[in-house]
């Protein structure tokens, strides 16, 4: 099986596998340097194992956590092996002195993380070991060891859609598709390479060519399936899997040419409980709290900044009407990054390069700082940590009319991040807003506060690599 679903969110398996891995190797090297500066002789080290071991698993989970906001295991795709290291060096050096704060908080139990030295050393021997198991564990992946057989049954619409969005890039795949097998009397859209023309049944041609899972993507149902032979295969030990289903795993959005308002009610996911309510707002308002903290020293360098290029009387913050909750319309508050009257035409889309923002603009806007003061949107109330981004009404009654099942966003608080812009790059046009509703969808349907808290950790990758902001 190539992923794993932790409430209701899907993981790619071998990044979990892998996360396993960088784990243990890096206890193992903060064990081992503790062996060698404090102990030398095995027995006794031993002997003494279970006085180590809560300094070695903070250690360990400490650069563990700094790696998942970093982005590193994902960085393989984009940037490489040697990307993925050089991440990998930041995250470890990022992580030392959060393990010499760790140990300022319980030093009557995590004795070792007071030393620097060890610290220092134990994150040198912890990333050549890493990076020898990573070589080693992606020479395996490339051969295919974690991913499935796929069979698709039918050609049209939904399986062209399924095959065009998930077929680039490869290597992001868990599956091999071994091709589509169309049914008959419908229309064919898929090339013909692709096509497999099984003169006997599925079940037949599974117990020849063995295959992991069947996705069903079958425009209309109505007109039968084959439900005698896909019973056969599952009785094989194939799973049995509905299309829009598979795509939302693999790719992590929703398909939105696919949804219907039988399958939003149908499906599952979309659910929430006060428990759930109680604990997400506990998370924003701690999430929130110790951005303000953390961010107050940049905030009031902002407003020097803006202050020292526009002038005294310049005003350093600017209001919007956004849609909230249930399409409550409220004010969103951001450092001020355009000029005076940038609007006085109307509103208008952000734009690559911008005339209208200014040189302060322009570094607060790619680094994210202008949004810094929805803080105290997230603290009102009117807003959630995470969440789809707020739109502004204008912009929303004319995307409602373009794009089905477009205020559908507003059935959760509008977020400072969310996962679409983890995701997603910049929407500057109707086509990239339609883009980001379908993850912003995947986010509605499977919210969870373990997603949320993904996604708080990997948004400092967003800021760090200033990946989709404008």
């Amino acid at each position: 099986m190539a992923h794993v679903r932790l409430f209701r969110h899907y993981i790619h398996l071998p990044y979990v596998i892998l996360g396993l891995i960088d784990f243990l190797l890096l206890a193992f090297a903060f064990a081992l340097t503790v062996f060698f500066r404090y102990f030398g002789d095995l027995s006794f080290f031993l002997e003494n194992l279970r006085f180590l071991l809560p300094s070695a698993v903070v250690f360990s989970a400490m650069n563990l956590l700094v790696m998942v906001a970093l982005g590193v295991h994902q960085s393989r795709l984009e940037e490489g092996m040697s990307g993925m290291m050089l991440r990998t060096i930041m995250a470890l050096i990022i992580s030392i002195p959060l393990n010499g704060f760790a140990y300022l908080l319980a030093a009557d139990w995590l004795w070792y993380l007071g030393e620097s030295g060890v610290l220092t050393t134990g994150s040198v021997f912890g990333f050549f070991l890493i990076g020898i198991a990573r070589s080693i564990f992606f020479d395996t992946v490339g051969k295919d060891a974690f991913k499935r057989k796929v069979l698709v049954l039918g050609a049209g619409f939904r399986a062209r859609q399924i095959h065009e969005d998930l077929k680039a890039p490869l290597n992001r795949k868990g599956f091999i598709l071994m091709g589509f097998v169309p049914l008959p009397d419908e229309p064919v859209e898929i090339r013909d390479d692709y096509l497999l023309n099984i003169p006997t049944t599925l079940h037949q041609f599974i117990i020849k060519n063995p295959v992991s899972e069947i996705v069903v993507a079958v425009d209309d149902r109505r007109k039968g399936l084959p439900m005698e032979d896909l019973l056969e295969c599952k009785m094989e030990g194939v799973k049995i899997v509905d299309g829009m289903t598979f795509y939302e795993r693999e790719s992590r959005k929703v398909a939105l040419e696919m949804v219907t308002r039988g399958w939003l009610v149908f499906t599952d996911g979309f659910t929430v409980s006060s428990v759930f309510g109680f604990g997400k707002r506990s998370l924003d308002i701690l999430a929130a709290t110790t951005l303000l903290l953390v961010s107050l020293p940049l905030m009031i360098l902002t407003v020097i900044a803006i202050k020292a290029e526009d002038g005294f009387r310049a005003p350093m913050l600017y209001s919007q009407e956004r849609v909230g909750l249930n399409g409550r319309v409220f004010k969103v508050y951001k450092f001020r990054s355009m000029i005076n009257d940038a609007e006085k035409n109307g509103a208008v889309w952000a734009s690559k390069n911008d005339t209208r923002v200014t040189r302060v603009g322009d570094v607060i806007r790619k680094l994210r700082i202008d949004e810094l003061p929805q803080i105290f949107n997230v603290l009102n109330g009117t807003m959630a940590f995470v969440g789809p981004r707020p739109e502004r009404p204008v912009f929303v009654a004319q995307l409602s009319e373009k794009i089905p099942f477009y205020s559908e966003r507003h059935r959760v608080k509008p977020g400072l991040t969310g996962w679409a812009q983890l995701c997603f790059a910049y929407a500057g046009n109707e086509e990239d807003t339609r883009e980001k509703l379908c993850y912003d969808l995947y986010y509605i349907k499977n919210q969870s506060l373990l997603l949320d808290l993904l996604i708080i950790i990997q948004t400092v990758e967003v800021v760090l690599f200033k990946k989709g902001s404008r």
